[in-house]
């Protein structure tokens, strides 16, 4: 069999279609043709007023920071689980990230841990969707209307996710994606940032394009911001993907769902939680394996790279990176953050790419059992 990888998209002809003709007519008038068509099809697939195409959700996360007003003195409250993406944009802006726990279940941020986290310094509040999975977005939204504060939505990892009836990106007061070639939407590289907030996009439309008001020709820069846009070969790809979205949803689901089934009863291995009145899409099917049999995800990965499977850690948290050593956030964080520490050393991301077929996942599963010796 050969490798199995852990991740990658779904091409179709139409993305190749739609590449080719904005490679070879997407200039002159019809630069614009494609990223404004990838932005209407995109905000009317999540349900939002607005969205706008970015080089990354990175860039996402910082346009959207700015443009809420956070800045020095200010804190941010994120998950202490995730991608190191998520916090950066925070430092961009001169921000202070605070770790808070995640949920035991969701992995995703734990609504008491944000409470106690607090301050009179905190502007916002910035939820990451991992995995796929959602945290209890009607608590934190009650939390966060009540202490004046904005939900920035990390949905990077979500697209097609629910939460109640709502998409996720939706349920933010302003949301960034990822469309990373490794995403279940792709661009190759690239982003979006969306909200129902006017104010919002009108401040996202100027700094996205060095601080120039939309409609200027004449180069008077307002103000020195950023050069945040997506290429129209990139947005024709995320056109037609977002045309093909609940197709690749349904898809990840799918896989999620052989992996359930071959791995039924195992009960050292859990797989992502799907709470009720939730859709998961399943980015990532993600397994925490029992700590009592002693296979760290190093371990693990190893032992499944020899058998030819390719796997990724589960995040480690933020307060245990070198990038924040010594900062006294990590350092409280560390403490206080049992959750996050404790799952954080035994798991996995199993092989989730597109492209997967039936044999190949209980294959995986079948593997990651005997590696285990479990049942």
């Amino acid at each position: 069999m050969d490798r199995i990888p852990i991740a990658g998209p779904d091409i179709s002809q139409r993305e190749i279609d739609y590449a080719a003709d904005a490679a070879a007519q997407g200039w002159y008038e019809r630069a614009g043709d494609y990223p404004r068509r990838f932005e209407a099809a995109f905000a009317e697939y999540i349900g939002v007023k607005h969205a706008v195409s970015l080089p990354s959700c990175t860039s996402g996360l910082h346009l959207a920071l700015v443009a809420v007003g956070a800045g020095p003195g200010d804190e941010v409250i994120v998950p202490d689980i995730t991608w190191i993406a998520s916090a950066a944009p925070v430092d961009y802006v001169g921000a202070t990230a605070v770790f808070a726990d995640v949920d035991k279940q969701t992995w995703c941020l734990d609504v008491a841990s944000v409470e106690a986290c607090l301050t009179d310094r905190t502007r916002a509040i910035l939820p990451v969707d991992l995995y796929g999975g959602m945290p209890d977005y009607a608590a934190l939204r009650q939390l966060a209307d009540s202490h004046g504060l904005k939900i920035i939505e990390d949905a990077a990892e979500a697209i097609g996710s629910e939460c109640h009836g709502r998409m996720a990106g939706a349920l933010g007061d302003v949301a960034a994606f990822s469309f990373h070639g490794s995403k279940t939407i792709t661009t190759g590289e690239g982003g979006m940032l969306v909200t129902d907030d006017d104010a919002v996009f009108e401040r996202v439309m100027q700094l996205r394009d060095h601080g120039r008001a939309p409609g200027d020709i004449c180069f008077k820069n307002e103000e020195v911001a950023f050069k945040y846009k997506l290429a129209p070969v990139a947005a024709a790809i995320g056109l037609a993907q977002v045309e093909r979205a609940d197709e690749l949803v349904t898809r990840k689901r799918e896989i999620f769902g052989w992996y359930r089934e071959a791995l039924d009863g195992t009960k050292e291995i859990t797989l992502n939680h799907e709470p009720a009145g939730t859709k998961n899409s399943y980015w990532m099917v993600t397994a925490q394996i029992d700590p009592a049999l002693g296979w760290s995800k190093e371990k693990l990965m190893a032992a499944l790279s020899g058998q030819g499977i390719d796997s990724r850690p589960f995040f480690n948290p933020l307060s245990s990176l070198p990038a924040y050593d010594g900062r006294r956030e990590a350092l409280a964080a560390q403490r206080r953050n049992m959750v996050s520490h404790r799952l954080a050393p035994w798991g996995i991301n199993l092989p989730s790419a597109s492209c997967l077929k039936q044999a190949q996942v209980e294959h995986v599963a079948r593997t990651l059992c005997e590696v285990l010796d479990v049942a």
